[in-house]
């Protein structure tokens, strides 16, 4: 299967403005591209790129002041395979864990385990560890938050969720990932594409989405509990401790968005 995928973007900036733009498809994902991404900058600004700690490519540069528009485009190739939940996949213990695993472990800005550790363990401990655990989560996130667009905001913790029982896909990942944590299972965040493939056509404007992975018998795996079941041709950009790591554009200073389109098609 082929995904035609790509974006546009711009921000009006009052002065000069540093950014810092996770833009491009992971590393992992470079051998299955058909035709390489072509990602336009313009005005035309110097910009430097480099691979951060948890392996994603970011491009940073410096916006002068007015509009700075970034578009993207790329086809690559998918197996067309839903993805593979790990139903007999062993959880480890903390002794086994790779050392660069540990760190999803912890808490992180917006995942606040010691807010959760209580509920989780009152909640999940009563599940055999691994699968049985996170299939638990997954159906408890995916039950008690309720999808809203319009109720969205970037300040929103997975307690707060948790608590509001609103949110958008960002919020389900949150909560569903330090749950996971709270109960000893690493869970790192994920941002990408996502299409309407395999599934009914969402009639709203596409996104980029954010879903989760899990580290179990060895590998990590994508799970999603905002839409909980598995799903065709998901494209990862930016994997980190939470959304914090995995932004699609970081801003230091005023930047509005002012055009925002995301598309994802199988050809």
């Amino acid at each position: 299967m082929q995904i035609k995928a790509g974006f546009n973007l711009a921000f009006d900036c009052d002065a000069d403005t540093s950014f810092i733009f996770m833009i491009h498809v992971r590393p992992e994902r470079h051998h299955d591209l058909i035709e390489p991404e072509k990602v336009t900058i313009y005005p035309q600004v110097p910009f430097d790129t480099y691979i951060d700690n948890f392996g994603n490519i970011c491009t940073r540069l410096v916006a002068p002041p007015g509009r700075i528009s970034l578009w993207n485009r790329f086809l690559i190739s998918d197996t067309g395979m839903s993805e593979r939940l790990p139903l007999l996949e062993r959880q480890h213990p903390i002794r086994e864990l790779p050392n660069d695993v540990l760190v999803f472990l912890l808490g992180s800005r917006y995942c606040e385990t010691q807010k959760l550790d209580n509920l989780a363990w009152s909640m999940f401990g009563g599940y055999q560890v691994g699968w049985p655990q996170v299939q638990a989560i997954l159906q408890y996130t995916h039950d008690r938050i309720r999808f809203n667009y319009a109720n969205a905001r970037p300040d929103r913790t997975a307690w707060d969720a948790h608590e509001e029982r609103s949110g958008v896909c960002r919020d389900f990942t949150h909560l569903a990932i330090t749950l996971c944590r709270c109960m000893n299972i690493p869970a790192r965040y994920c941002t990408g594409y996502l299409g309407d493939i395999g599934v009914p056509v969402d009639p709203n404007p596409m996104d980029f989405s954010a879903w989760f992975e899990v580290f179990l018998g060895g590998a990590w795996h994508a799970l999603d509990a905002r839409h909980n079941h598995p799903r065709i041709g998901r494209i990862a950009m930016a994997k980190g401790r939470d959304a914090v790591d995995a932004a699609i554009s970081t801003a230091f200073g005023v930047a509005r968005l002012s055009e925002f389109t995301v598309f994802t098609d199988q050809l």
